[in-house]
């Protein structure tokens, strides 16, 4: 599925761009550095660093086939020629659940503070709507206090923990918190 590109203003007065992830080996690359830095900044990311193994050619079929699908879309929020965070929005395309969607999203901490992840939720929240979509579904791992905020001010609530979700290298455990935001209708 492919989004309409769109600048956006930031808090601090700089420009960003969200797009449709381009199906290249060099964004397939710059894809992957991406999602590394942001498992290196922060343990809220569901890989480590070093799982972040595909190939530019592997990483390129994946976004060409998020783009082709008629379910899934990918925002990249784009400042100064780096991508600075990603969203995807994920419907469900059964009878039985197509009413809900399931949401991600992943900002560079350089990044954060700045209004892209408040834009990109704004973002999947007008699509969602367009689709018809009656709740929007996300998980977090216990602990992200910053992203629980933005999640809460984007009207999502808890409804379910799974215990023990997370496994940390050390041994520790972690829940994940399960939320949800009901559409209008």
């Amino acid at each position: 599925m492919n989004y309409e590109p769109k600048a956006i203003c930031l808090k601090n007065g700089q420009s960003a761009f969200f797009r449709t992830p381009f199906v290249t080996d060099s964004e397939a690359a710059a894809m992957m550095k991406f999602l590394s830095t942001c498992a290196e900044e922060t343990e809220f990311i569901i890989r480590y660093p070093e799982e972040c193994t595909e190939t530019p050619a592997q990483e390129a079929a994946y976004l060409d086939n998020i783009n082709q699908s008629e379910n899934r879309l990918m925002i990249v929020c784009e400042i100064d020629g780096e991508i600075a965070g990603n969203c995807q929005i994920v419907f469900n395309n059964k009878i039985k659940t197509r009413h809900r969607a399931e949401v991600m999203i992943g900002i560079l901490q350089n990044y954060w503070g700045l209004g892209i992840g408040t834009a990109m939720f704004e973002e999947m929240i007008r699509i969602a709507e367009s689709r018809q979509v009656r709740q929007i579904e996300l998980e977090y791992i216990e602990g992200n206090e910053r992203g629980r905020r933005l999640y809460e001010k984007m009207g999502f609530v808890q409804y379910g923990e799974r215990p023990d979700a997370i496994c940390f290298k050390d041994g520790t455990m972690r829940k994940e918190i399960l939320m949800i935001r009901k559409m209008c209708s």
